[in-house]
């Protein structure tokens, strides 16, 4: 409504200032063409008693005392001309009659004679003042042309100027009130109708799934408060049954979820397992120089993928914070290494800046995040690729350490990029996809960061940046 009244003002006050306009144009017009007439009544009566012949160049003689006397009479000032446009007597007192005095533009004198009738209005705009000029022919009794009658006009608007901005006062004024009254009026109409919707709005923010939500007891004035009350009190039922049935089918799907990521983490160290003793079937040399390191080795990796699958099953009543951390100090450049040595591709290779980057973490949840990684890495490469690559790199980056895994393999396509760490997402035909979510899991909980780069058809970069604790 206030809009409404700004609008309409503003139209109002539009068409007042062109009403305005136009009827000072009206009146300067019809006022000017009003003197005309009557200063070429009073010219035709001097002719018509002048002893003069009613010739052009007789015309200074005939109006040299009488052209004062009729720009006093009319209040105009009053211009004769020959025929030819050159002055021949004006009414200002300062100007008698000059041959030097400038002629009327041949333009004009070629629309006076070519106008039906006989007579033309020059107007120009001079310091921002409109000034009219007309020109008409003045004819003896027998309608012979003797020369052309010249009467300057100043438009004066004062009184119009007056009297539009008196209106535009006034309307302003008006409208103003009315202004007053609207928002007065709007604010006790809101008050008075929102005071249900407030209501409503309050009990909707406080409305919850996960608790018993109260009725609204209202009766409001709008049939159409009542109807949405009647609606929120509906929903509250509905609610009320729906989250009894979603707290069922979540701790089903929680249960089911859980089930899926122990059997998960309980078979991701079984392939390093399988792979690390069919390694030890092949390399075993019982005549090496080294043979007992080699069995300690061998020994030690699957020693540690046993404790993981014993921290799994350990932890499997709190899933939360599977597996639970044993933090120790180690060091990641060695762990990371040994990590790698269950792989046997021949293209997976690692590099390290430093021989030693001590830090303390969970030995084989950092364990569990390599492996998962590589084993992602080699998947990506598909078996038919000539030319395979993955680069494991370890350095130190301020207070963190930054391990990589690089693959040129297929890639991340766009549209998947953006779940790439979502639970049971997975571009693999075969697999649960927890495995991404589950070591992301495990960096967070260290305040660590896992990102990635990745272009489809050239391969994807894995980084992990942990802080380095050493208390």
């Amino acid at each position: 409504m206030i809009v409404l009244i700004v609008v309409a003002s503003f139209l109002l006050a539009s068409i007042s200032i062109i009403q305005f306009k136009t009827e000072a144009k009206e009146y300067h017009q019809e006022r000017l063409e009003r003197k005309e007439n009557a200063v070429k009544e009073h010219i035709n009566y001097v002719l018509a008693t002048t002893t003069y012949p009613l010739k052009t160049q007789n015309l200074d003689l005939i109006f040299k005392d009488k052209i004062h006397e009729l720009a006093q009479i009319h209040k105009i000032e009053i211009n004769i001309y020959s025929l030819d446009g050159k002055l021949l007597k004006s009414s200002k007192e300062s100007f008698a009659v000059d041959k030097i005095a400038p002629p009327i533009p041949e333009y004009i004198l070629k629309l006076v004679r070519s106008s039906i009738e006989k007579r033309f209005v020059d107007i120009k705009t001079i310091d921002g003042v409109k000034n009219r000029s007309s020109y008409s022919l003045i004819k003896d009794e027998k309608f012979k042309p003797l020369g052309i009658l010249n009467l300057p006009y100043l438009e004066d608007d004062g009184y119009y100027d007056n009297e539009l901005n008196t209106f535009l006062i006034r309307l302003s004024q008006v409208y103003s009130f009315m202004l007053i009254v609207a928002f007065a009026l709007a604010y006790f109409l809101s008050t008075y109708i929102t005071k249900s919707l407030k209501t409503i709005s309050e009990r909707l923010e406080e409305t919850n799934l996960d608790q018993k939500n109260e009725k609204i007891v209202l009766e409001a004035n709008s049939k159409e408060v009542n109807f949405l009350i009647t609606a929120y009190n509906g929903m509250v039922d509905k609610l009320e049954k729906s989250a009894i049935k979603l707290a069922q089918s979540e701790r089903e799907e929680a249960w089911r979820e859980m089930a899926k990521q122990v059997a998960h983490e309980i078979k991701n160290p079984l392939t390093p397992m399988r792979l690390t003793v069919q390694s030890f079937q092949r390399k075993f040399d019982p005549s090496a120089p080294d043979v007992k390191q080699k069995m300690n080795d061998y020994s030690e990796t699957l020693i540690q993928q046993i404790d993981t699958m014993t921290a799994v099953a350990s932890a499997f009543s709190n899933f939360a914070s599977m597996p639970a951390q044993q933090n120790e100090t180690l060091n990641v450049v060695e762990v990371v290494e040994l990590a790698l040595d269950i792989f046997n591709e021949d293209y997976i290779s690692f590099e390290k800046e430093e021989e030693e980057i001590i830090s303390k973490m969970d030995r084989t949840q950092l364990i569990r995040v390599i492996t998962n990684l590589v084993k992602n890495a080699t998947q990506a490469i598909p078996e038919s690729q000539f030319h395979k690559s993955i680069v494991v790199t370890v350095k130190r980056q301020d207070n963190n350490v930054e391990i990589a895994v690089k693959d040129n393999g297929i890639g991340i396509q766009k549209q998947d990029i953006g779940r790439i760490f979502e639970p049971k997402f997975t571009t693999k035909t075969s697999g649960m996809g927890l495995g991404l979510g589950i070591i992301k899991n495990i960096i967070e909980n260290y305040k660590g960061t896992i990102t990635f780069e990745s272009t489809y058809g050239k391969g994807t970069t894995f980084t992990v940046s942990l802080p380095i604790t050493n208390s």
